[in-house]
């Protein structure tokens, strides 16, 4: 796996530690330990699947859609960023 760079420079987790890891465990099956390494691995796979399905099918309210799991992304990402460095 590659290693954060921001971690080995700076010694702090970055937003992004653990998707590596918690993609690895999706496809390996464990999908419990995959959300407690990194909580936004599955709305990262909902809005991946939503942006490639788009680019097929136009919807009506499609902006409206990304936008809000966008915004909900990146929420998970910035709540449990915090959460994990609290603890």
């Amino acid at each position: 796996m590659l290693p954060c760079l921001n971690k080995q420079l700076i010694g702090l987790d970055c937003l992004g530690c653990g998707i590596q890891r918690a993609t690895l465990l999706v496809f390996k099956g464990d999908f419990l330990m995959a959300f407690k390494m990194y909580p936004a691995i599955y709305t990262l796979f909902l809005l991946a699947l939503f942006l490639i399905f788009n680019l097929f099918i136009k919807f009506k309210h499609d902006y409206t859609i990304k936008m809000g799991l966008i915004i909900l992304n990146v929420s998970i990402v910035v709540i449990s960023y915090f959460i994990k460095i609290i603890n």
